[in-house]
């Protein structure tokens, strides 16, 4: 039997989480809810707490970061949680609202979640909607994504969107630990999956930009990537080479 947790990573983003919370009590998806605000400075923690009661959200717990981890730290307490509480899978949906929890549902129902370690929402599948991302954008990332394709030797269509599935039997060698706690955590998270061989497979999501607050930026993004692949080809050990740390947060609503 799967035992799921859906794990939303929060910063920012006090005007979407409630969109967010209530489209999962839409979903119906059997799973447990755990909500990391990473040290947010606006309402989003207090917006997350109203929308879980006015949904009677059940088996939730948030979370509140006693520092900002970046969205990588957010990630690694979700995944040590999971894997202290006996969760089969991790559906990490961000809660800024830019990726719907209904996209995952057919692939649910049909068992790929059990089929491959990692099961990954892509903004640029061939059959996925992108609502409000400019085409340099699009280029920007299919370069990319071709360049990383090329280094696995397989097909990559995303190196990291707001939705994405684990299952938790992958993450407990905790390799993880030692990622960067910046936006590239996916992208190190998924060579560590072609470097040891795991399950990978893609699938279509609707993604949209409206009245998020982004904090990526593609330059600057892009060169940290490639920087880190080049690296990894001359010595893919140095994927493991971040400095371990300790991450403190609290309990601030459970259910």
């Amino acid at each position: 039997m799967s035992k799921r947790l859906i794990f939303i990573p929060a910063f920012r983003c006090e005007n979407q989480i409630g969109r967010v919370i209530t489209k999962i009590k839409a979903s119906a998806i059997e799973a447990d809810t755990l909500i990391i605000d990473n040290l947010s400075p606006d309402h989003t923690l207090e917006n997350a707490i109203e929308a879980a009661k006015k949904q009677d959200l059940k088996n939730v717990t948030i979370l509140r970061n006693k520092s900002n981890y970046s969205l990588g730290g957010s990630h690694k307490i979700a995944f040590q949680y999971a894997i202290k509480n006996e969760y089969t899978h991790v559906i990490v949906l961000h809660g800024d609202d830019q990726a719907d929890i209904a996209d995952l549902i057919p692939f649910l129902e049909r068992g790929d979640d059990n089929k491959y370690d990692c099961l990954l929402g892509s903004r640029f599948h061939a059959l996925s909607t992108l609502k409000g991302y400019s085409y340099f954008r699009i280029f920007g990332n299919k370069v990319l994504n071709l360049f990383c394709s090329v280094v696995c030797g397989d097909s990559i269509s995303d190196m990291g969107s707001g939705l994405n599935v684990y299952q938790t039997k992958f993450l407990k060698d905790e390799r993880y630990l030692n990622f960067p706690n910046d936006l590239t955590f996916n992208v190190f998270l998924l060579f560590h999956a072609y470097l040891n061989h795991a399950k990978v497979a893609f699938f279509p999501i609707t993604w949209r930009e409206e009245d998020q607050l982004s904090n990526a930026k593609l330059f600057k993004q892009t060169t940290i990537i490639v920087k880190r692949v080049l690296k990894s080809l001359q010595d893919p050990l140095s994927l493991y080479n971040g400095t371990l740390m300790n991450y403190d947060s609290e309990v601030i609503y459970k259910k």
